[in-house]
């Protein structure tokens, strides 16, 4: 399934455009106001919190603590990052587990007196930063959490490769993911996790933390439990018993942890899990055999109704399949805001608000939207045009995705006027970030745009908006996912494509390699120099590290462009290494190939758009910001506009690259 690039999108006319034809409900102001009037530069009070602006850095797991639970520097360089952004609220920093076993990775943060030292530092070095980029005042109107967690069924506290799940409820659908059994959490041991939550809390506020996240989002325990009604005893069942856990940790922190403020980031809503198709592509399972039998009371926000979105005729809303069985049994057993069709968004809400209004009282004012779960149905919780290693194809188009959190994020503002909303997934919304970002903070959608993905590419980025700045094209993040592959592959998160630190770092290599071994298709633009004109080309991987292009036929020049027809024949076609952006058909790349005769070499050169350079056969030595590098057959390097390069040829054979870029 192939959607626009949102990069591809330049005017604002194409944009709505493409909205409307897509029938996408998506507002967006055309021209961004002056950076004194800009709605994300008004400071908002609440209380006595007086926060400076209208950006809001959302947690983000790193996978780079120690074993102990402590920051390593690649933790430290992040949250430097979060402080020179120019956001002024910062939710959590990142998910910090409570105990061991609720520690979603062997790296993941832990706060205990132990660690609290260490972790108190995150937050100096982050006031530190903000200080030396904004001035000496600069924090004065910084409000800055740490978030709670405890990771539930997704915990693998040991190794990355090694699940040890403790779940709020059984879930037949979950569970049999798990290669061994999942024990279920009991009554009498969330009693004392609730006591842990409270003592995080106290260390939380030792450590100069304003507020704690006490996390219900994600599939993680707190939202697991949202939705445990076939669980028995005091936390399953009835939406009061589902919501006892978080109301016995906010009420325990009130009465232990005084003058620290308690937030909350919730999934309001959620799907039926997916998994990946034949083709690759996302789709809802089929949950009616699994859930023969469960309990059959009402469901928490389920909607059932399906209809298929404008242009989008061969392609499934969330949820949608041929029959509404699918998500039937599922509303009547499990889940927390289940939505199957965004026409029924808003009546899925119900049960969402009614956690709402019991937060707001018992005192809690500031909450955190978002969706889904990175486990099980990650197109809702992060809209991507590029899965990670375990995920799938966008079933949708990402951008409806967007709009999903953010229509979802705004009837609930409708609905708790007095409460302060943070909005989620506007990462994908790239060039059109900011447009949209104003247009909602202006009509009072939410009160803060919240930036996750983006923040690891390009950490400047409120900065730039808030200054008026134009966007640095080439940091924005693209949803590539990388920052998500490499700690499924055990590795750290980082955004490995952009960021020229981890895109530099050994396990950048790693990522690449298996994003070479798992692409399915290409799609090339290729430039014929000779010619003066251009081909597009398209074809089925076959082995790693290649793929067979589509080539006997004729090249055709039809108004400026040019296409190649004919079928692969035994004289047509030719296998071509290709690494890096291989995983996508969907975008669209210029390719030129280079062959290198014994002692000659391609000295600097003026780029424009990221290159890389593929070895197709031969050695050579590529020479990248003064570092040389040993290149053969296989190796890919990627360079970038700004970046110092050179390849030259060594050994007896011509050195043949393939030097490409993505048209933009």
């Amino acid at each position: 399934m192939s959607y626009p690039r949102i990069a591809s999108l330049k005017t604002a006319a194409a944009f709505r455009a493409h909205l409307e034809r897509s029938g996408i409900a998506l507002g967006f102001d055309e021209q961004l106001a002056p950076p004194a009037a800009s709605p994300l530069a008004q400071p908002i009070e609440i209380g006595s919190v007086r926060v400076g602006n209208r950006f809001c850095i959302l947690p983000m797991e790193g996978w780079d603590g120690t074993r102990e639970g402590e920051p390593s520097e690649l933790t430290r360089r992040r949250w430097r990052h979060f402080g020179i952004s120019g956001a002024k609220l910062m939710w959590g920093g990142e998910a910090v587990a409570v105990r061991h076993d609720g520690r979603a990775n062997p790296n993941q943060l832990m706060l205990t007196r132990k660690t609290g030292r260490a972790i108190a530092s995150l937050r100096g070095e982050l006031v530190a930063s903000h200080r030396e980029r904004f001035g000496s005042n600069a924090d004065a109107d910084l409000f800055i959490g740490l978030q709670l967690t405890h990771s539930g069924r997704f915990a693998r506290p040991d190794a990355y490769d090694r699940p040890a799940p403790l779940a709020g409820a059984a879930h037949p659908l979950l569970d049999r993911r798990f290669p061994t059994a999942v024990r279920i959490l009991t009554d009498e041991e969330l009693d004392r996790l609730v006591d842990d939550f409270v003592a995080a809390a106290g260390l939380a506020r030792d450590c100069g933390f304003q507020f704690v996240d006490v996390k219900a989002c994600h599939g993680y325990l707190g939202h697991e439990l949202l939705g445990a009604r076939s669980r028995d005893g005091k936390y399953g069942g009835p939406l009061e018993n589902r919501t006892r856990f978080m109301r016995r940790i906010i009420e325990g922190i009130r009465a232990n942890v005084p003058g620290l403020q308690i937030v909350v980031r919730v999934s309001a809503f959620d799907t039926v899990p997916y998994r990946k198709r034949p083709d690759g592509v996302g789709e809802p399972e089929d949950s009616g055999a699994a859930l023969k039998g469960c309990a059959t009371e009402t469901g928490f926000g389920i909607v059932e109704t399906a209809t298929r979105s404008i242009g989008e005729t061969a392609t499934p809303s969330i949820g949608e399949t041929t029959t509404p069985s699918v998500a039937q049994p599922f509303r009547a057993a499990f889940g927390f805001g289940i939505v199957t069709h965004d026409d029924q968004l808003d009546s899925s809400l119900e049960e969402p608000r009614a956690l709402l209004r019991m937060l707001e009282g018992l005192g809690v004012r500031w909450i955190c939207v978002t969706g889904g779960s990175p486990y099980y149905n990650p197109h809702v919780q992060r809209p991507a045009m590029f899965p990670p290693l375990d995920g799938y194809e966008p079933p949708e188009d990402p951008l409806r995705g967007v709009a999903r959190q953010i229509r979802a994020t705004a009837l609930l503002k409708q609905s708790f006027p007095n409460l302060v909303f943070v909005g989620s997934a506007y990462s994908y919304l790239q060039e059109w970030l900011p447009h949209v970002a104003q247009h909602v903070i202006r009509n009072g959608m939410a009160d803060f745009v919240g930036l996750g993905r983006m923040v690891l590419a390009y950490p400047e980025l409120p900065a730039d908006v808030l200054a008026g700045t134009p966007l640095r094209r080439a940091s924005i993040c693209r949803t590539f996912s990388d920052c998500t592959t490499g700690p499924r592959l055990g590795l750290m998160s980082g955004c490995f494509p952009l960021d020229k630190f981890y895109a530099g770092r050994p396990e950048a290599v790693q990522i690449r390699d298996v994003r070479t071994r798992s692409a399915k298709s290409l799609a090339l633009q290729v430039d014929d120099e000779s010619a003066g004109r251009s081909a597009s080309l398209s074809g089925e991987r076959e082995s790693a590290g290649s793929a067979s292009l589509s080539g006997e036929g004729s090249l055709s020049q039809t108004e400026g462009s040019a296409s190649l027809s004919g079928e692969r024949g035994s004289g047509g076609g030719q296998t071509v290494g290709y690494s890096f952006f291989d995983k996508t058909p969907k975008m669209h790349f210029v390719f030129r190939k280079r062959a290198l005769k014994p002692g000659s070499g391609i000295g600097y050169h003026e780029q424009h758009e990221d290159e890389v350079y593929y070895v197709l056969s031969g050695r050579g030595v590529m020479t990248l910001d003064d570092k040389p590098v040993d290149v053969g057959p296989g190796t890919a390097i990627l360079t970038r506009p700004g970046s110092s390069h050179g390849l030259r040829q060594t050994g007896s054979e011509d050195l043949v690259v393939l030097i490409t870029y993505e048209i933009k």
